[in-house]
């Protein structure tokens, strides 16, 4: 009788450990794990921690809305901490060990340049939501942030216009890697193809970090003082801005004797800096928080009340962004064409996402363009405010194709517009 009752009450809890090790199975497998690979720390966290929380933001959301595939997003967020190198490192480990379906991240372009042959080898999935020098177009990659034809190029017209100053002198300053070296490259060939002299054109370079601008802002104010209206087109990264804007305002070199137009400052940035003295100075992006329309209405409300639950540091004046929206738009996207491939099998997701479209925070009904992996994007430009915010000045009338490969640059025109197949 002992015996039986033994054998009983093994047989019994062998049931219950298989049944549970059952059960966290099958628990593992009605989620699906999503990577989230931003900079927490080091000088890009000034801008890429806000993209963290919008990701982690819209991911609850879906899961409160029923999920993917009727399973439940499972975020697995890593700090590759500003560090280059660090983020190949930090993709590997998100496709083999996480196993992750796909990944949302990266802001700097050297750190997207840095985890392209990860992506590629592993045929992982990234959806990159930063506006970047161009000249690229790759299989594994969904680009959600704005082309150079769809920032750059339309600031630079705008300044040169009457109502943007009519600017005849151009400074062209940014933080010293691909992004802004690639991106000045288009700009002065597009400036020579307007006329502009290279001796109208000053080119100055800093390194990531940089806090001394007082030589630079001195060079800036003699090349302004030599005659002709000049403008300064910044592609400054991260926390750099806050002592640069700072040496602006102590310099008293205002907007309306030479503006600045900034790619990469918006209202998160400029949370850290008195902003009264930099009133007038411009930003070109594809979206404001300033802008009004119901979808963007409740995109900020769904933002403010998540930093109060999360308890962001200072919450009660959270600010939505550009690249915020980028992240929200190409999750919500990776959504859809999940759900259209009915799987998260990366071939299958890339041949559904071309054409997927959603309406966004920006006002308009945005579309993945159904050959090139980016997105079509409305242009706006703004000027700063004395509360941090934008008052947009210049708009386009609706969305506008992305042009990967520049027509300022020699050769593109012999490149195909739709990436390599496998």
């Amino acid at each position: 009788m002992k015996y039986r009752h033994g054998l009983k009450a093994t047989v019994l809890s062998v049931a219950l450990a298989v049944s549970g090790l059952y059960s966290l199975s099958a628990s593992a497998a009605d989620t699906i794990k999503v990577g989230i690979l931003h900079s927490l720390s080091g000088t890009m966290a000034i801008s890429e921690t806000a993209l963290k929380e919008t990701a982690l933001m819209t991911i609850a959301d879906i899961n409160a809305h029923g999920g993917v595939l009727g399973k439940q997003l499972e975020p697995v967020v890593v700090d590759p901490a500003s560090n280059w190198p660090l983020f190949a490192e930090r993709a590997r480990q998100l496709l083999t060990q996480d196993k992750v379906s796909v990944v949302f991240g990266c802001w700097t372009s050297v750190s997207r340049k840095s985890v392209l042959p990860v992506f590629k080898e592993l045929d992982g999935l990234l959806f990159y939501p930063v506006q970047y020098e161009g000249e690229e177009l790759e299989r594994n990659v969904f680009y959600t942030g704005a082309a150079p034809n769809q920032q750059a190029i339309p600031a630079v017209e705008y300044l040169m216009s009457k109502d943007g100053g009519a600017a005849k002198r151009f400074v062209l300053l940014g933080t010293d890697y691909v992004y802004p070296r690639t991106t000045n490259k288009i700009l002065r060939a597009f400036l020579k193809s307007k006329g502009v002299a290279d001796a109208d054109i000053l080119e100055e370079y800093t390194p990531f970090g940089h806090s001394d601008y007082q030589t630079i802002i001195a060079k800036i104010k003699k090349f302004s003082s030599e005659g002709k209206k000049t403008a300064v087109i910044s592609t400054i990264n991260g926390d750099s801005n806050v002592p640069f804007y700072k040496e602006l305002g102590n310099a008293g070199l205002k907007a309306t004797e030479v503006p600045v137009v900034a790619f990469s400052v918006g209202e998160e940035e400029l949370r850290g800096v008195d902003t009264k003295p930099l009133v007038g100075e411009l930003a070109a992006w594809n979206y404001f928080e300033s802008i009004k329309n119901p979808q963007n209405q409740q995109f900020i409300a769904m933002y403010r009340e998540w930093a109060k639950k999360q308890h962001l540091p200072k919450a009660d004046s959270v600010v939505t962004n550009d690249p915020m929206e980028a992240t929200y738009i190409g999750i919500h996207l990776w959504k859809q064409a999940v759900e259209k491939a009915g799987s998260t099998n990366v071939d299958k997701v890339i041949a559904a996402m071309g054409g997927q479209s959603f309406k966004a925070p920006d006002g308009f009904t945005i579309k993945m363009d159904e050959k090139n992996h980016h997105l079509w994007k409305p242009v706006f430009i703004g000027e700063v405010k004395a509360d941090g915010q934008f008052n947009v000045v210049w708009k386009t009338k609706g969305p506008i194709r992305a042009e990967p490969w520049s027509p300022y640059i020699a050769g593109n025109d012999k490149k195909k517009d739709e990436p390599e197949s496998k």
